[in-house]
């Protein structure tokens, strides 16, 4: 939004240089040159910009995968808890009958 505003404001200021007929061709040459940076600073930063972007995206996409397999390594250890507690129960209650007889 910066350089959006820099590049409005040097436009502007040529504008402005031209139409009130002082500028001399030295400084159109000038305002021209910098309004050709200032174009390729926003180029610049939009690259930058779309990159981290990207960047962004596909860190997203990882982290989703990440807690898809810790979502699914929870489920397994709730499965291997409840089956560990079944096996307790069973073999508590076959050591009570043992000892009842």
């Amino acid at each position: 939004m910066k350089i959006r505003t820099a590049l409005q404001g040097s436009a502007v200021a040529l504008a402005m240089v031209i139409a009130s007929g002082c500028a001399s061709t030295t400084q159109l040459n000038e305002m021209s040159a910098r309004l050709d940076r200032v174009a390729a600073d926003a180029s610049a930063a939009k690259s930058a910009a779309d990159a981290a972007s990207a960047t962004a995206s596909e860190a997203k996409q990882t982290a989703s995968a990440a807690q898809s397999t810790a979502n699914q390594a929870l489920n397994a250890a709730n499965q291997s808890q409840s089956c560990c507690d079944a096996t307790n129960e069973k073999i508590d209650r076959m050591f009570k009958r043992s000892q009842a007889k």
